[in-house]
């Protein structure tokens, strides 16, 4: 279990997390200005993926993938690119 079987979380959604997405990038870009300007794409995209991972385990249970599995949220089969 992603949350330790922790069920007092609601299961995410894709409409729950396009939502959460949304609350993520206001408080994310007022958080981290330091990012913009960097030109390594590659890290800063794999770091903007892991804090969205975080941010929604704060509120929901979920299965979270990982890079060998090749998709992040399998359960909801989604995907997410940061660029």
């Amino acid at each position: 279990m992603a949350n330790g079987g922790n069920k007092s979380k609601p299961q995410l959604t894709v409409t729950a997390m396009k939502q959460e997405a949304k609350n993520f990038l206001r408080s994310f870009t007022k958080e981290h200005p330091e990012l913009f300007g960097i030109t390594d794409g590659k890290a800063v995209g794999t770091y903007v993926e892991e804090r969205f991972n975080l941010f929604l385990r704060e509120s929901y249970d979920y299965h979270a993938g990982n890079a060998a599995s090749g998709i992040d949220f399998p359960a909801l089969g989604v995907d997410v690119k940061a660029t």
